[in-house]
């Protein structure tokens, strides 16, 4: 019986010339395919481990900062410096406060500096794998900046000295300050803005880049000064005697003894006025604490002058009296 051929027919093969130009194709565009999406990764973990490098070093900066100084591991041991005893004294709870929030915005402002410039590094080195040309995005990013810094160089120039008043530690929280028409203790310092208390309870916004100048009684050491006014009949070895004798027994009385970094010395005659002599009386303290020594030495001066008899002048006053021939006859 003679076989019926398949009408399907014989199988068919696949088309030489197609698969030629798949391959061709694959061919052309290796580096699309495999290279780029090779370097672009490769950048990016490049990228990656410079951002690890950059963390763990931020992180050391960071450690460095939070480590307490010398000073307030021994809050009341003096030590020398220059020309005379010095001492860091702070609450150790402020001070522990003012090292975390150094810490923690020196972090993260160079945490977020390195992230940012390597981002826009990333952005470029991979747009620049795709083939996209560079010269004329940098020429616009370059004319935006250049707006952007003339509209917000004030804002530009706070954050810079905030940065650079928590890297010079120029003052922090609960150090007593003067930024010129803001007396007080800082509550907050921030990269902008610094807040401070001021004596009557009212909060100052002071912006970063308008302080020029700092006064801070809270670093090292401060000084009680009393001048001491007397009459021009007083003995002034006597005064002397007196005053310093009463610096003694400050010095010695156990509630001041660590408050004062010296002996009270008596630095003379400050000045000779129409009314009397003035005597310059003048002792180291631990910061923040002159205040208090003062009143206390302007109290034990007081009694101790009326105990030795030494007169503190009042001012001259002129009193005109008028006659019955309405002359004036000046009396003193």
């Amino acid at each position: 019986m003679p076989t019926t051929p398949s009408p399907a027919g014989p199988a068919p093969h696949a088309d030489p010339q197609l698969a030629a130009g798949w391959t061709h194709w694959f061919g052309d565009h290796t580096a699309a395919l495999i290279e780029i999406p090779l370097r672009i990764g490769l950048i990016i973990v490049v990228l990656a481990v410079v951002r690890w490098v950059a963390g763990r070093a931020i992180a050391r900066i960071v450690r460095h900062v939070l480590e307490p100084s010398s000073g307030e591991d021994e809050p009341r041991t003096p030590r020398r410096r220059g020309r005379g005893l010095a001492v860091l004294h702070r609450d150790r709870s402020r001070a522990r406060q003012r090292r975390e929030q150094r810490a923690r915005t020196i972090g993260t402002v160079l945490g977020s500096g390195v992230t940012i410039m390597l981002s826009l590094v990333g952005v470029a080195m991979v747009l620049d794998q795709v083939g996209i040309a560079l010269g004329p995005l940098l020429a616009s990013a370059g004319v935006v900046g250049l707006a952007i810094g003339f509209g917000a160089q004030s804002l530009v120039a706070d954050y810079l000295s905030g940065l650079l008043i928590m890297i010079e530690d120029q003052y922090g929280v609960g150090d007593s300050v003067d930024l010129g028409e803001a007396v007080g203790e800082v509550e907050h310092v921030g990269l902008r803005l610094t807040h401070v208390r001021d004596l009557d309870g009212g909060l100052w916004h002071i912006r970063n880049g308008e302080i020029l100048r700092v006064r801070n009684d809270s670093q090292d050491w401060a000084r009680a000064v009393l001048d001491i006014p007397v009459s021009h009949t007083a003995d002034l070895d006597t005064v002397q005697r007196v005053l310093e004798e009463t610096g003694q027994e400050l010095r010695q009385d156990p509630a001041f003894t660590d408050l004062l970094l010296e002996d009270p010395s008596v630095w003379g005659v400050q000045s000779l006025d129409a009314d009397g002599v003035v005597v310059r009386l003048a002792v180291k303290t631990v910061p923040q604490q002159q205040w208090g020594v003062t009143r206390e030495l302007r109290r034990r001066v007081k009694g101790a002058l009326d105990e030795a008899g030494i007169d503190i002048p009042f001012p001259q006053h002129t009193v005109w009296l008028r006659t019955e021939d309405r002359a004036r006859v000046p009396a003193n």
